[in-house]
């Protein structure tokens, strides 16, 4: 457990399509370090030989991985990632797509007072439109739907989107995002 009383961690959580990227980008702009939680699901895919990018075999890794290993195993290399972030004198860190409430309590126990979680959250019918927009891994409304219902059910993801300490309504524009978020940072006194 870190006892550092100067670090400042803000935590997305929302689901596919929500804007979280966008929220991390912005900040990372500013010059925030990132610690991407898809990212650990990808360096742990690719160990036992799985290409990421198609979610159904995804999705079944992130599952079975948490079967095995407790649903707060991604969390624990967050920490690790954190821990070594914050010794190389980072206080305010980002961290990009905490997915289930158990992965939020290891958080919570290993950093206490220092995590801010904040949700994006976005009308479905326009992550609709982004999830099949986007560039990588782009997705039908169907598989939409169907990764949902996975996350919610099989990751307990939304236990950290409802209680967050901040929601920001990702419905209009980049600015109007970036409007919101610069709220949040001054409101809970993220600076560095």
């Amino acid at each position: 457990m870190s006892t550092h009383p100067t670090h400042h961690i803000i935590v997305f959580v929302g689901l596919a399509g929500s804007g979280k990227s966008s929220a991390v980008d912005y900040l990372t702009a500013k010059g925030y370090p990132k610690v991407y939680f898809g990212g650990i699901v990808y360096k742990e895919m690719k160990k036992a030989g799985i290409t990421p990018g198609d979610w159904g075999p995804e999705r079944q890794f992130r599952e079975d991985l948490r079967a095995q290993h407790g649903k707060g195993v991604i969390a624990k290399f967050v920490a690790k990632e954190t821990h070594d972030l914050i010794a190389a004198g980072q206080h305010h860190i980002v961290f990009d797509g905490l997915y289930s409430w158990s992965e939020y309590k290891v958080l919570k126990h290993e950093f206490p007072g220092a995590i801010t979680v904040v949700a994006v959250v976005t009308p479905k019918h326009l992550r609709y439109q982004r999830m099949a927009n986007r560039p990588e891994r782009p997705m039908q409304p169907s598989e939409v739907d169907e990764r949902d219902w996975s996350e919610i059910e099989n990751l307990e993801k939304g236990g950290p989107i409802a209680i967050a300490d901040y929601f920001i309504h990702n419905n209009k524009d980049l600015s109007h995002l970036h409007r919101q978020l610069d709220e949040v940072l001054v409101h809970c006194k993220f600076a560095g």
